[in-house]
């Protein structure tokens, strides 16, 4: 189907591996549709400020290779002119002005709302499509269906977890290491699971609201008690960033001067939730009589703009071409979707709760993939407290006594689903 009119890309939120590509299958596809089209750097910021110079014209030529490449070639930015009436109606003039008449907007929940004003405002004068991206993996999808960026995110993740299992191993130490994944455990269950991690901790396994900082440093510490005991004297922890917003609020009271984003949510890269567990737990041991080698590492901006693998090169391909296919079908106001090879728009009010937010999906730690995950961690349980002769082993390994680590063990200290 042959159209009038110039498209728009733009990108917002952080990088995610496989936005190239979506620019690129977008960009060749309208152009072979007979559209113009505009690559619109770093997301809505200009526009917000009425600025129409941080635009360029893209032609196959300019982006017919770069799906192989990580980043985005179009920049990106967190600005969200959704909290101010004057900047949406900013953007909206700037977009006529540019004599945009479709927009593919690539980002998060926050772009994807931005998108949708785009649409409700214009009377789908302007038609908008998203298509969501994330290597938190925590848009509100079929469950099958992965945000594009978190299979490359989870497999250059699980590497690096690799070589830090191997480094503690020939070194006896311990690393305790925190994946990206403000509010969803996906990236750091599926990094520690593929790579074999000793122990993976996501906010979603708790019950309760809230978490004592205590209360995650006794998970971790149980691990390694029990890894000693078995005259194992290395291993890889490896923490949801979710942990942060689980923290009890009392706890989280010290991080009130902590920067905070255009959308109101504390920088938790700024949180170094690692190094605190960490001094903690050597703290402790020390206490006891035993010296740990503990080193914190943070697993989060190698990921984001990591060359694509083949998985997401290819369904990011899918996705820019979907996305112009559905606007060329009269099509607006929707999440692009690709289920069973098949396009699916995602209307924007079906991914929202009643207070407008997008929905977020979690972990479900019921569901047989977190339960496998589970049984292949090297956890403390109620199992390791039947025999008096292993408790023995334990307490010594930790450098207490049986009674001492059953008191602060075999109870539930943890509210966590098993």
């Amino acid at each position: 189907m042959s159209l009038t009119g110039t498209l728009g890309i733009l990108v917002g939120g952080g990088p995610a591996p496989g936005i190239n590509s979506v620019i690129s299958a977008a960009t060749i596809e309208a152009r072979n549709r007979g559209l113009r089209v505009l690559g619109i750097r770093e997301g809505f910021r200009w526009l917000m400020k009425g600025d129409t110079s941080h635009v360029r014209e893209l032609a196959i030529d300019d982006v017919s290779r770069i799906h192989l490449t990580g980043g985005s070639m179009l920049g990106t930015a967190r600005d969200n002119p959704t909290k101010d009436e004057a900047a949406m109606a900013t953007v909206v003039e700037t977009l006529t002005t540019l004599g945009v008449t479709h927009l593919v907007t690539i980002g998060g929940d926050d772009t994807a709302l931005s998108s949708s004003h785009v649409d409700r405002r214009t009377g789908q004068r302007i038609r908008t499509a998203h298509v969501p991206k994330t290597i938190d993996n925590d848009l509100p999808l079929p469950d099958h269906i992965p945000t594009f960026g978190f299979q490359t995110a989870r497999h250059v993740g699980a590497e690096a977890v690799r070589a830090l299992a191997e480094d503690a191993r020939s070194s006896r130490r311990w690393y305790v290491a925190v994946a990206m994944g403000r509010q969803a455990g996906h990236l750091a269950l599926g990094i520690g699971k593929a790579a074999g991690a000793t122990l993976t901790l996501i906010a979603e396994e708790f019950r309760s609201p809230s978490v004592p900082f205590g209360a995650i440093c006794d998970i971790v510490e149980g691990s390694i008690i029990k890894r000693r005991a078995a005259g194992h004297h290395h291993g890889v922890a490896v923490l949801a960033e979710g942990l942060i917003g689980k923290l009890d609020p009392q706890e989280l009271e010290e991080l009130q001067d902590v920067e905070r984003d255009d959308h109101g949510h504390i920088r938790m890269a700024e949180v170094d939730l690692a190094r605190k567990v960490k001094v903690e737990l050597q703290g402790r041991f020390l206490r006891r009589g035993i010296k740990l080698t503990i080193t914190n590492k943070d697993i989060g901006y190698e990921l984001r703009c990591a060359d694509p693998i083949a998985f997401d090169a290819a369904y990011c391909r899918d996705l820019g071409y979907h996305a112009v296919r559905f606007l060329a079908g009269g099509g607006s106001g929707a999440m692009v979707t690709v289920q069973s090879g098949r396009l699916v728009p995602m209307a924007f009010d079906t991914m929202r709760t009643a207070e407008g937010r997008t929905r977020v999906r979690n972990v479900d730690p019921s569901s047989e993939s977190y339960l496998v995950a589970r049984e292949y961690m090297e956890r403390l349980d109620p199992d390791d407290f039947r025999d008096p002769a292993w408790v023995e082993r334990l307490a010594e390994a930790g450098g207490t006594t049986s009674e001492a680590l059953r008191t602060r063990f075999a109870g539930p200290f943890e509210e966590a689903v098993r």
